[in-house]
């Protein structure tokens, strides 16, 4: 039997805060809210990747081990403009030998760490694939 097609994909993740959470990805990183569901909040990422923010998943409230990856190849720009909106950045875009990546590090008001990272493994798969 052939394996059924997935069309998109929804991380779910907690936010303690639901308007603090809208700001941030909305305002700052610029993503569209798509449904607000009054207790989840669901952002447009990419052609078939949203990331869902809900104040009622109680056993997620511990944001450690979790890291929302947004894979750009302008990692330098993103660096540039999310300092230039205030946020603290511990360190700036760095090259990782191991994964052979461009990426840096921040955490949103729900203590979530966000990497920006670009491959740059040639077989990786641009949009276009």
């Amino acid at each position: 039997m052939k394996r059924p097609a997935i069309q998109q994909q929804v991380t779910f993740l907690y936010s303690k805060d639901l308007e603090e959470t809208r700001v941030f990805y909305e305002e700052v990183l610029g993503l569209s809210l798509v449904l607000d569901q009054g207790v989840c909040l669901i952002f447009y990422a990419a052609v078939g990747a949203y990331l869902g923010f809900c104040q009622h998943l109680q056993e997620a409230k511990t944001p450690s081990g979790v890291i929302l990856t947004l894979v750009t190849d302008e990692v330098e720009s993103w660096y540039e403009y999310l300092e230039q909106q205030g946020l603290l950045i511990d360190e700036p875009p760095s090259y990782n030998e191991k994964f052979n990546i461009l990426h840096f590090f921040l955490r949103d008001p729900n203590g979530y760490l966000i990497e920006f990272q670009r491959f740059l493994n040639p077989e990786w798969p641009s949009d276009s694939s």
